[in-house]
């Protein structure tokens, strides 16, 4: 177990905060537009939790990563992860394809929605077949995702083996989605699946919804060895998060989204197409919003792992 910071504090939603210093350091400076979270939807591709879960495995000590893939090994889908991966390293390709699972869950038939579907029989290793798709947000309509990410935690500290192994790959995705605005609140539009964009693209404008343009900006979904190294290589020339910076703390990560999307999220008006300024913008802050996830998510695992 690997704990460097000097003093650590447990409850409420800040289950494990650890003082790495004094002051808090406030990574993003610029006006915000970012993402959107419906109920249903998802809100990072799967480039983009790849990516996230790459970043946290950067920061990760030998000792956590040897943790985290003991404890993945014994996870129901894990050979379907390691059949899947496309890493030289494939306990590093492992971890990267968990950080998906969550979201790969919705359309898997061996998972049902939990609010309108006939529940399914469990399976070995599994606590329970539900999708638990209000585990990725918290906004006016329900959700939960501040709470379940501390209880995931607790899990992964003081839990037994089972339920370490489940709560893990849970883990690695809520962090991405926390670290999108509007998983914390909206427009009464379902994170932007009302509200529509023209988003012009190397062949044509097309009609699209906000929370589809910002899912799509990490990449192609299918983005996996030297097409997500290239984008690593530029997501770790974006400035870095500050050493002080307290570690697992879910209520900043709540607060400070749910202040971003108060600014410049949406464009002015439904159906208008999206400028290169606006564009550009999007661009840059998804990228800083997936390298702050990423070390933070990386920072948190040598705590807890």
């Amino acid at each position: 177990m690997q704990a460097k910071e000097p003093s650590c504090a447990r409850g409420g939603l800040s289950t494990t905060v650890c003082a790495w210093g004094g002051k808090a350091f406030f990574a993003f400076l610029f006006p915000v537009f970012l993402l959107v979270l419906p109920c249903a939807s998802h809100a990072w591709n799967a480039a983009g939790h790849r990516q996230i879960a790459a970043l946290a495995w950067e920061e990760m000590t030998p000792a956590t990563r040897r943790q985290a893939t003991a404890l993945l090994r014994q996870h129901p889908d894990y050979a379907r992860w390691r059949n899947r991966q496309r890493e030289n390293d494939p306990d590093y390709g492992v971890f990267l394809e968990a950080s998906v699972w969550a979201d790969e869950i919705r359309a898997d038939p061996r998972f049902y929605d939990e609010k309108k579907g006939s529940p399914m029989p469990r399976l070995p290793g599994f606590p329970d077949m539900r999708r638990h798709g209000g585990w990725h947000y918290r906004d006016a309509g329900g959700g939960e995702i501040d709470t379940r990410l501390a209880q995931l935690a607790h899990d992964i500290l003081h839990g037994q083996r089972a339920a370490k192994t489940y709560a893990l790959p849970w883990l690695l995705h809520l962090t991405g989605d926390i670290h999108q605005p509007l998983h914390t609140g909206g427009r009464n539009d379902r994170g932007g699946n009302q509200f529509h964009v023209r988003a012009p693209s190397a062949k044509r404008e097309k009609l699209q919804t906000l929370h589809a343009y910002w899912d799509d900006l990490p990449g192609p979904s299918g983005q996996r060895g030297a097409s997500l190294a290239r984008r690593l290589a530029f997501l770790r020339r974006l400035p870095p998060l500050s050493s002080v910076e307290s570690v697992g703390d879910i209520r900043r990560w709540f607060a400070e989204s749910r202040a971003l999307i108060a600014r410049d999220v949406y464009p002015q008006t439904r159906g208008a197409t999206l400028d290169a300024n606006f564009r550009r913008r999007a661009q840059y802050l998804a990228a800083q919003r997936l390298r702050a996830a990423g070390q933070r998510l990386g920072r948190w695992l040598n705590y807890l792992l």
